[in-house]
């Protein structure tokens, strides 16, 4: 897995929103603010919609985590030449995931498609393709969702109000490559369509926003200084012991924080949730020679004691999870969410509310 995603949390809302959505606890019950953590339900949040059950990043596979009983939605955005934000993970269509049918229009210059950047593709030519027309190698027990085309944010948004799931957060990564910024949509503009959408939804108080580019995270702040914020990293990232800030973190030099994720991370107005890789290598497993944690229990208390939730991505082997639970984390971004319902339910714990079709 790349750079992937976390966490989830709500904010509280007004006597009238509540009126026309009822907020549930499990809606309002996680959100933390610094020096005041409070421990609530454990958030299972399922990557990508559950990448090792359904088709990844599919209104489909989506909809079948919510019929499961998930606490988040974890997704990836990007955002087209026409200013679209569709639901991927991967900046450059990928053939794992995608196959051309045909152009857009006669003639496109632009066709095939896979291959080329989002940003430089609009939402017409991206959705000719074919989004479900195998299932991803490593995951045997995948559904695909044959002929699935890339979904919009907004088509998330239609969902979760359709299935009236108030309980539900949206965590909403902003996939802006840092590292290689002419590759992505503009950070400025990336972060203003984001924000425009979750305003356009209604569902504000429910969604959260991740990246790995701290930039956006302060970005999304001053836009939208109601979202939480979630940071995610991994070792590579912090950059420290390098000269200089890492390009990742917004300006920040981890070295001016000791090295601390933690305290680093929490320099940020508007962050609630810390997002770190759960360990080296980043697949891992607990009982797998040379694998080390990057979760420990000091970061969780660290965190806590600074009102942070820790919510660790993305963990699929439940030893490791619950190892993690172990140390005390707030929660997993994980693959196979039914695997981790049923360690919560062998656990004692509280299960998410599901969410099923309507008829």
């Amino acid at each position: 897995m790349r750079r992937l995603v976390t966490t989830g949390v709500a904010v509280a809302s007004t006597v009238l929103l509540l009126a026309a959505m009822p907020a549930t606890a499990e809606a309002t019950d996680r959100h933390s603010h610094h020096g005041n953590h409070h421990r609530a339900a454990f958030d299972l949040q399922a990557h990508r919609g559950g990448v090792g059950l359904t088709t990844e990043s599919t209104v489909a596979g989506f909809a079948k985590a919510l019929s499961l009983g998930v606490t988040t939605l974890e997704l990836d955005t990007q955002v087209t030449k026409d200013e679209k934000v569709v639901v991927t993970h991967d900046r450059r269509v990928s053939a794992t995931i995608c196959k051309d049918t045909a152009p857009a229009s006669a003639g496109d210059p632009q066709f095939p498609y896979v291959g080329k950047y989002v940003k430089d593709l609009t939402l017409a030519q991206l959705q000719t393709m074919d989004c479900g027309h195998q299932q991803r190698p490593g995951f045997p027990q995948q559904e695909v969702v044959s002929g699935a085309r890339m979904a919009e944010l907004k088509d998330v948004f239609a969902l979760v109000k359709k299935r009236k799931a108030w309980g539900v957060t949206l965590n909403v990564e902003t996939k802006v490559e840092a590292g290689a910024p002419h590759e992505t949509a503009p950070r400025d503009l990336f972060v203003r369509r984001v924000a425009a959408e979750i305003r356009r939804s209604g569902l504000s108080r429910q969604v959260t926003v991740q990246s790995f580019d701290w930039g956006a995270l302060m970005l999304m702040h001053r836009v939208s200084p109601r979202i939480p914020l979630v940071a995610l990293t991994n070792r590579d990232f912090l950059q420290v012991g390098q000269p200089g800030a890492s390009p990742w973190l917004g300006g920040i030099d981890a070295d001016d924080f000791g090295g601390d994720f933690v305290r680093a991370a929490a320099s940020i107005d508007g962050v609630t949730t810390l997002s770190p890789v759960y360990g080296t290598p980043q697949n891992g497993t607990i009982d797998q020679p040379g694998f080390t944690f990057y979760v420990t229990p000091q970061m969780v208390r660290d965190a806590h004691r600074r009102g942070l939730d820790v919510v660790p991505w993305t963990c699929d082997d439940m030893p490791t999870v619950a190892a993690l639970m172990d140390m005390g984390v707030d929660g997993i971004i994980t693959d196979y969410p039914d695997r981790v319902r049923t360690l919560m339910a062998e656990r004692g714990m509280r299960l998410p509310r599901a969410y099923p079709a309507r008829r």
